[in-house]
């Protein structure tokens, strides 16, 4: 590929755009986690299969706008959130609105990052106890959760009886469990997670953290599409195609016990597929893959022009191939959750999140369950702790910059990067051991994404029509396809900031 002082020429076939993917594969990375594992199965424990169609629009229609922010920061040179402090609106300080409505959204996703972290140490410490204590009580759990399991797919199977020993047996397992402390091994395997991250972001480059998120993506898609698969096999836990048709309809569940699942669909819908910290967030990675570079400044050459359109196909690739990834397996973990956490009666919550979660692969892999599931909700979460603790490490220094408070060198924006993403893991884990209610505290993110949409559709239409180069003018296809996209945040946005309003008064 030809290089030039002022950019490179693009790849002009489909195996060449291939070799050149990576941003949308480390946005899926950090993406598909405790959206997905955490909030997106804990709807389908609440709601069964009626809010599916809830969670498929809430990943689709957010590419448009990915693209469009992207489009943006790489024809203008311009880093995403220096675009987004462009659009017009309330300012203060200095900054636009949309810049202080990130910084509100940055706070709540580090505390995010620390539910995270705790769900990782829950794994870990399910997996490999470091302490005799630590031992015992994974035994009591583990069987009673089993026993849960158990009689749960008797009942299905209609024996009662066998079913109601099960049940007798559970809760002098339970009565058991009441008399014991928690041990320590979270703890500990929170703190060793937490400083072992800062060392890797501290040494790592894009090529490692690439590297490591197509890993770990891989290992949670294949364990999530195989217990699904495996699942339609057990007539007793199958997927009907009815109870598929019913959650594609839109609908809204009724509240149960007060509660109304819907609330915690919005906080979902916040996060899954691209949430708005990844919309901002992807960008970053694209110009450190070298698209900014490839297309070089911007000029009024045909040339210039023609170069743009030809990487800015990339980005398209690039984009829709890292939708399908996090779409296929949001809507994985919704259906794992509704066919058995909803059917069994089970909420994720607390130190009993990860433990929890992990009865929806029982009905799978039976007593291989335990392991197959700690495995993949490790590989889930911490990529999103990694990934997430990385991007937003840049946007943060961006941030900084913006606010006149670091240099805005090149050199000076690389080394406050590797700084900050040092810093990030060790602040999550400090509030991992301090609030210690991981489900509560990636879903307060959720709903700050959630709401931060709405000012994100507004933004994209501005740069579509009033901060766009008209030589990559788009179909009119396109257009609509945006338009929907910019007005389904702004519904999501707003909906989900009356519904806490309402709960308020």
């Amino acid at each position: 590929m030809a290089e030039t002082c002022t950019g490179s020429e693009p790849p002009q076939t489909l195996w060449q755009s291939l070799a050149h993917l990576g941003p949308g594969i480390v946005l899926a990375s950090s993406i598909v986690g405790s959206g997905e594992l955490i909030a997106t199965t804990i709807v389908g424990a609440e709601a069964g299969f009626v809010l599916l169609w809830l969670i498929v629009l809430g990943c689709a229609i957010k590419v448009a706008a990915q693209i469009e922010i992207g489009r943006t920061t790489l024809t203008w040179g311009r880093t995403p959130l220096d675009a987004f402090n462009r659009v017009p609106g309330p300012r203060f300080a200095g900054l636009g609105w949309i810049y202080w409505g990130w910084v509100v959204m940055t706070a709540l996703i580090i505390v995010q990052q620390g539910g995270i972290l705790s769900g990782v140490a829950q794994s870990l410490a399910g997996g490999l106890p470091v302490t005799a204590a630590g031992r015992e009580w994974n035994r009591l759990h583990d069987k009673a959760a089993d026993m849960l399991v158990t009689e749960a797919a008797l009942r299905r199977r209609g024996d009662a009886s066998e079913a109601n020993a099960i049940h007798a047996q559970r809760e002098r397992v339970t009565k058991e469990m009441s008399t014991q402390q928690s041990p320590p091994d979270e703890t500990i395997w929170a703190v060793i997670v937490g400083v072992f991250t800062a060392l890797l972001l501290a040494i790592g480059r894009y090529r490692l953290i690439e590297r490591v998120s197509i890993l770990l993506v891989g290992t949670f898609t294949v364990v999530t599409l195989l217990a699904l698969a495996m699942l339609q096999c057990d007539p007793a836990w199958a997927i009907t195609s009815g109870e598929i048709a019913s959650g594609m309809l839109p609908s809204i569940p009724p509240a149960v016990g007060g509660r109304s699942p819907l609330v915690t669909a919005l906080a979902t819908v916040g996060i899954i597929g691209v949430g708005a910290s990844e919309l901002m967030i992807y960008p970053y990675w694209c110009l450190e893959k070298g698209y900014g570079r490839a297309v070089g400044p911007r000029d009024d050459s045909p040339v210039w022009a023609a170069r743009a359109r030809g990487w800015l196909k990339v980005m398209h690739l690039d984009a829709w191939g890292s939708m399908i990834v996090y779409t296929t397996v949001t809507i994985c973990f919704y259906l794992l959750g509704a066919a058995t956490l909803g059917r069994l009666g089970l909420r994720p919550a607390g130190g009993e999140m990860v433990r929890t979660l992990g009865a929806m692969y029982a009905p799978v892999f039976g007593e291989w369950a335990r392991g197959v599931f700690l495995i993949g909700a490790f590989a889930v979460l911490y990529s999103t702790l990694f990934v997430a603790a990385a991007g937003n490490a840049r946007m943060v220094v961006d941030g900084l910059i913006l606010a006149g408070w670091l240099p805005s060198d090149e050199v000076s924006r690389a080394a406050w990067a590797r700084r900050l993403s040092v810093v990030w893991p060790l602040v999550a884990l400090v509030l991992a051991l301090i609030i210690r209610e991981p489900v509560a505290m990636v879903l307060a993110s959720g709903i700050a994404q959630a709401i931060m949409l709405a000012a994100l559709g507004v933004a994209v239409l501005f740069f579509r029509h009033r901060d766009f180069d008209p030589r990559l003018r788009p179909s009119r296809a396109w257009d609509v396809l945006l338009w929907l996209c910019s007005a389904g945040f702004v519904v999501l946005g707003m909906w989900t900031l009356w519904q806490k309003v309402a709960a308020l008064l």
